[in-house]
């Protein structure tokens, strides 16, 4: 297999179950940590943890030597962020607030070189093609690129089939919380109405072909998800096992931290 192969798009093609772990405490050591869990794919969220472009590339060499996908979520979809995450070698993206094909289309451009696309050429500078030492590195780029979508507001559903059809996106992640609070139910992404909504999303991504995602850390509720069809699933974060953990601990010895009393997320 190639060196530059992306055996996660591989996997979306072939719709092989794929289970993740979302990564938001921003460190190559935990990183590290979960990478040697056993899941398919770690997501690098770039969106709403403080995560840069170095300490991005920090945790993607804290996790190459496990046999676990990276995905990267930037923290929008800019042409200029998006082409560093994919000199860092990142091949597989998460790009959050897709609303339109118009967005899509973009967004597959700007991970793809000329022709094909605007992505800028810079391999002699990148570890992406280990700078310069993947042979017609340029030539195979783009057919190793994992292109992932994220809708999650009311207009993006309005979009959803055409967003789904534009050639290049390999899936559409649904995102819970935002969705929920553009449908007027801020904090309440298990509202029946979300759920249903969420419900419909699925199935018109599965129908269009393409790869269905989504994050939830409620086992039951994930793999309600996987049975209607939801090719990869995010069931945790670590910032969130990290904290239960260590509140469950200090509660059984009379201690007890502050808890939120809101159900929302920040998916």
């Amino acid at each position: 297999m190639s060196e530059i192969a992306n055996p996660f798009l591989r996997a979306l093609r072939a719709r092989e179950l794929q289970v993740g772990l979302w990564l938001a405490l921003a460190d190559p050591y935990c990183a590290e940590v979960c990478a040697g869990a056993g899941f398919d794919w770690l997501l690098i969220d770039g969106e709403h943890a403080p995560n840069d472009v170095r300490s991005t590339l920090s945790q993607l060499q804290a996790v190459a030597p496990h046999p676990v996908a990276p995905i990267v979520r930037p923290v929008v979809g800019e042409t200029w962020l998006i082409k560093q995450y994919l000199d860092l070698g990142v091949q597989t993206l998460l790009v959050p607030m897709v609303e339109t094909a118009e967005q899509a289309r973009a967004l597959v451009a700007a991970t793809r070189y000329p022709p094909r696309g605007v992505r800028g050429v810079g391999s002699a500078l990148a570890r992406a093609s280990r700078w310069n030492r993947v042979p017609d590195y340029l030539h195979r780029a783009d057919d190793e690129i994992c292109l992932l979508v994220q809708v999650e507001s009311r207009r993006g559903l309005e979009n959803l089939e055409e967003i789904a059809a534009v050639e290049g996106v390999e899936g559409v992640f649904i995102g819970p919380a935002d969705l929920s609070a553009s449908l007027g139910h801020l904090g309440r992404p298990g509202h029946q109405e979300v759920q249903d909504a969420i419900g419909r999303a699925i199935a018109t991504i599965v129908a269009s072909g393409k790869a269905a995602g989504i994050l939830s850390s409620d086992e039951a509720q994930a793999r309600g998800y996987i049975a209607q069809g939801c090719t990869f699933v995010a069931v945790g974060v670590d910032v969130s096992l990290l904290a239960r953990a260590t509140g469950d601990l200090a509660a059984r010895f009379g201690r007890g931290g502050r808890t939120s009393s809101g159900s929302g997320g920040v998916y």
